[in-house]
């Protein structure tokens, strides 16, 4: 058996080892990346194939002889036509909730930052500023209690229950939007936490921005896609929010001409919530456990449409 990892090092750089899949096959071949003028090439007679980023078309797959299994080495799998490899007889699996902890940490780091400005204070006193006031203290921008606030969350899963339950902890009150729209969008902060589909690309647009009670903070953790850049980059510059954190945005790495770069009250992180050791190597680990279970008849993680 032949396995590719079409985008292996964002999940090894070089830190973790790859024996657990290597032990699974004749071949085990992992490359960097992969642009897409080389996926047909490097796919080749694989008959297993892993990627996370990867756009793995109907057209591929039809191309890749041997091919029986696609296995995403994320969460998400938007990026594989999941309904042509139905048709083709390929199976598809993910990498379930296994960043819940690490995805929930930096939402609140996100959260934290916007309402404490550490780095900014930081980056102040080193330049000399705490040095040259008059007051034994100052801030650059008001400082937020999140005690007493209330947290909007959209996408009440896994990391959506654990943000909340941390929140909770800082006592902030909690809106979901399954069960209370209304208020969940007129909540001080908002937070992203749902899958991408075609349904809900670009929903915090200009419209649900209107919504929003103003002067509201966005935090978005979870796809890029969900949010319309151009109109949370007006709803910043003009004050209708108060800011926004988000960890990914619709093109990654990040377009030089993306609207959220240069904005004051944005903060942006290069997709790394889901980044810490324990994170990698658990997606290491569920991907060995996935194709043993699919080599013995199994459905472990099957992606259904």
């Amino acid at each position: 058996m032949k396995i590719v990892l079409l985008d292996g090092h964002t999940i090894n750089p070089g830190d973790l080892s790859w024996k657990q899949l290597e032990e699974l096959c004749d071949e085990f071949i992992v490359y960097e990346r992969t642009p897409p003028e080389l996926l047909e090439a490097r796919i080749g007679d694989c008959d297993v194939l892993m990627t996370s980023k990867c756009l793995i078309t109907r057209e591929l797959m039809e191309n890749a002889p041997n091919l029986k299994y696609i296995g995403s080495t994320a969460t998400g799998y938007n990026n594989i036509d999941v309904a042509a490899a139905r048709d083709l007889g390929i199976a598809v699996t993910n990498i379930p909730a296994y960043s819940t902890e690490s995805v929930a940490q930096h939402t609140i780091a996100l959260m934290l930052e916007l309402a404490n400005h550490v780095g900014l204070h930081n980056e102040s006193v080193q330049a000399g500023d705490w040095s040259a006031c008059e007051h034994f203290c100052y801030w650059k921008k008001p400082v937020v209690l999140l005690a007493g606030k209330s947290l909007g969350i959209i996408g009440y899963g896994s990391i959506g229950k654990r943000v909340a339950e941390i929140a909770r902890a800082l006592g902030m009150t909690i809106n979901v939007y399954s069960q209370d729209r209304a208020a969940a969008v007129t909540s001080d902060f908002l937070s992203l936490h749902c899958p991408l589909t075609a349904e809900n690309a670009k929903m915090i647009n200009r419209e649900f921005i209107e919504e929003m009670k103003p002067g509201a903070f966005l935090i978005n953790t979870a796809r890029g896609g969900l949010v319309d850049e151009e109109a949370l980059a007006e709803a910043l510059r003009s004050g209708r929010l108060s800011g926004a954190a988000v960890d990914v945005l619709s093109k990654e790495p990040a377009s030089r001409d993306n609207p959220l770069l240069g904005i004051e009250n944005c903060i942006i992180t290069p997709h790394i919530a889901w980044v810490p050791v324990e994170m990698r190597q658990k997606i290491i680990d569920i991907l060995a456990d996935n194709l043993i279970d699919f080599n013995a008849g199994g459905t472990l993680n099957r992606v259904e449409l």
